[in-house]
C-alpha cells in the first residue's frame, strides 16, 4: 500500500471511530467529511438545541505535502496519539493547530 493510501485510511478510520460517539444534545448531527480529491478530513457536529444553533468542529485534518496536517483536534486524547497507534510516525504528522514558532519545540514534524 503507497504512503498516501496508508494516510487515508489511518485518518478515516480515526474520524469514523470518534463519529460513532454521538452529541449527548438532542437535535445535533454528527457529520463526516471526506474529500479525497484535495485531501481534505473533517469531523463536525451541527444542528439545533431548543432555540441554541450548534455548529463546529472536532475534527480537522489534511494531508499537505506529503505529511498529516492536524489542522483542528478537539479530541479528549488527541488524534495523533491515534495516529501513531495505526503505525503513522510522528516525523509524518504535523500539529498544525500549533504556530510555526512553536512546532520544532513539540515531538512532530515542523511542515
Amino acid at each position: 500500500m503507497d504512503t498516501l493510501t496508508r494516510y487515508r485510511n489511518a485518518i478515516k478510520q480515526v474520524i469514523q471511530e470518534h463519529a460513532r460517539h454521538k452529541s449527548a444534545l438532542e437535535g445535533i448531527r454528527t457529520e463526516v467529511v471526506f474529500d479525497e480529491t484535495n485531501d481534505h478530513y473533517a469531523l463536525v457536529k451541527s444542528g439545533w438545541h431548543g432555540m441554541m444553533r450548534i455548529e463546529g468542529q472536532v475534527i480537522h485534518i489534511d494531508i499537505i505535502d506529503g505529511k498529516i496536517w492536524i489542522q483542528f483536534d478537539g479530541t479528549q486524547d488527541g488524534v495523533a496519539r491515534e495516529l501513531e497507534a495505526l503505525g503513522i510516525s510522528k516525523q509524518e504528522i504535523v500539529l498544525g493547530f500549533h504556530s510555526p514558532a512553536k512546532r520544532p519545540f513539540t515531538e512532530y514534524a515542523v511542515g
